[in-house]
Formats: C-alpha cells, structure tokens, sequence
C-alpha cells in the first residue's frame, strides 16, 4: 500500500518543480539502467516513467533528441525500439556521477591547477566553450583570463583541454598556496570566486525538502516499489542538479557546518532505503531484447561507499532531520 505521507510529498514536488524531460531521463538511465545493461525496450520505460508525469509523446520525442545529441542509440528488432546510452553517454554519465556517489574530495596541502587563456590565443566562441567545461569541472576565474581549482588532479583538465581543441591554446601552470591553507583573505577567495553562499543555500534547500521522505521511509511499516522508484528519481534528479554546481573545494576552504555534508549523508541513506525496492520495481516493469531486465552489476553496490542488497541503511540520519 501507498504511503499517504509519500504520495502528497511526489504530488507537491511534481507540481513545484516541474520536470525536463531529456534532463530526467538521462538520470533514469545513468543512475538505473546502466547498471543492468544499459538497454531497455522504449514501450516498458515509457510505461516506467509515467508516475512522473511523462507522457508517451513526451517519452518518444524526448529520446529522439537524446539520440540526436548522442546520449542515447536505438535499435529496432521487429516492431519494438530498444535504447541504450551510447559509449559517448556512457562516459558522459560516469564523468558526472564520479562527484555523486563518491565524494571526489582528498587532502588538500595548498596546490592549484591554473589555466591562462591568452587573450588573442583563442577565438571567443572557442573560449566560451573551455570557459564552461572548466566552470562545470568546478574551475573558477580569479583573474581575467586565469582559471583556477585548488587541486592536483590533472586527468580530468587534460580531457577536457583535448576534447575542446583547446591543449595547445592555452597555458596550464601549477601553483601552491604559501602560509595557512585556511587563511581568512583564502576563505574569502574562495566565497568570492565560487560563490560558495549560493551552493551553500542550495544544499540546504535540498535537505529542507527531503526530510519528509526521510522520516517517511523510516517510519513506514511497509514500502511500495513503484514509490520508492519515484522518490530514488526524484532524489538523485535533484542532489544531481546541486551537486553539479559545487565546485569541489578543499575542506580547508569550506565552512565548519558546511551543508553539502549533510545532504550526501541523507542522500546516501534515502537511497539505500528505496534502492532494493525500486530494483524489484525496475526488474519488474523494464523488458530488453532478451527478456526481463538482468540484475544489476556488482560495482552497483559500491556507490556511496558501499550499499548492500536488499539492506536498510544502518546509519542513523543526520541530526538536523
């Protein structure tokens, strides 16, 4: 049975924050399908999907564009369509959901990773497309023309540097921090620079929004898997949109109470509760090729540092819920 508590929560969200279509679906696929496969027949997803608010028509064209940015391949066996993430997608996904479900930060001992963008050295429509790729890899500039991440890891500017034709353009430099790496005026640059107020505020509105499902779900003598897929949806629809806007920073930088803390802590347990529930939900609705959808992948069970088949979360929510 529907949980009455959970069913008005959907409801309000649904109805406050109206759903995109190609954004929503793209989490189904990444955070559900991919690890079973990556490819289900369109009729059952359309069918998945429907609690949500999508309409077939809005399915269909949805994925035909998805296709057309090369997200998502079809194949057609007889008269069904069957999608899947293409290789591009896939790595898409995974470059994404690295910062989800494990938190991407490590000890910080004051390097930086720098970007000088000569100012005649690229042409502007080229510029505005690195300037983007490294303000989403949580890049920020602090100076015109100078990119900068307080950080070590070079693989993932180097992609992005290469799939922007941009790695003999401009100048990359490392650089590191002299005095304390917590120093008001480096706080400050950092507030300044990242606009860390923002993501902060946003992190709290994530968790003043779930603590109803998280009390729910504790709460409840009994779970429905249609509604736990929903809410699995709904909730890493959401911690997805604000986790990809913060920019990863040192804790050395972050403030003490930091927010984005406590939103993975309830995000990795609203997702243990639902997650085996919405597996049976998904093996249940979801069809491919071969017959019902196969069970997910091994690696599945590592995200947020490990979940278990078919266990509740043990850790207890955070206080503040």
């Amino acid at each position: 049975m529907k949980s009455r508590v959970l069913s008005q929560w959907i409801a309000e969200l649904l109805a406050e924050r109206p759903l995109r279509a190609n954004s929503l679906i793209i989490t189904i696929y990444g955070d559900m399908i991919a690890p079973h496969g990556g490819t289900v027949w369109l009729g059952s997803f359309i069918k998945l999907v429907e609690p949500l608010g999508l309409n077939p028509r809005m399915v269909r064209t949805s994925v035909f564009r998805l296709s057309k940015e090369k997200w998502l391949v079809s194949e057609q066996i007889g008269r069904r369509s069957y999608y899947s993430l293409t290789a591009t997608g896939r790595r898409r996904f995974e470059h994404a959901f690295r910062r989800i479900y494990d938190d991407p930060r490590i000890p910080w001992e004051g390097d930086w990773q720098l970007v000088l963008m000569p100012g005649d050295g690229l042409a502007p429509g080229l510029r505005e497309t690195l300037r983007k790729e490294l303000l989403w890899e949580g890049y920020a500039a602090i100076a015109p023309g100078v990119m900068a991440h307080p950080s070590t890891q070079g693989d993932s500017l180097l992609d992005i540097l290469q799939g922007t034709g941009t790695h003999d353009k401009v100048v990359v430099l490392q650089a590191r921090t002299l005095g304390a790496l917590s120093s008001r005026p480096l706080k400050e640059l950092a507030e300044e620079c990242w606009n860390l107020g923002q993501v902060a505020a946003e992190y709290q509105s994530f968790i003043d929004r779930f603590r109803t499902v998280a009390r729910a779900l504790r709460n409840a003598a009994a779970l429905d898997p249609e509604q736990c897929f929903v809410i699995r949806t709904l909730l890493m629809h959401e911690f997805r949109r604000v986790q990809l806007r913060d920019p990863q920073l040192p804790r050395q930088l972050l403030a003490s109470d930091w927010p984005g803390d406590t939103a993975r802590a309830m995000c990795r347990d609203i997702y243990q509760l639902c997650q085996q529930h919405t597996e049976e939900h998904l093996m249940t609705v979801l069809e491919t090729a071969d017959g019902p959808l196969p069970r997910a992948a091994q690696s599945f069970y590592s995200r947020f540092g490990g979940i278990r088949p078919g266990a509740e979360a043990d850790a207890a929510l955070p206080a503040s819920t």
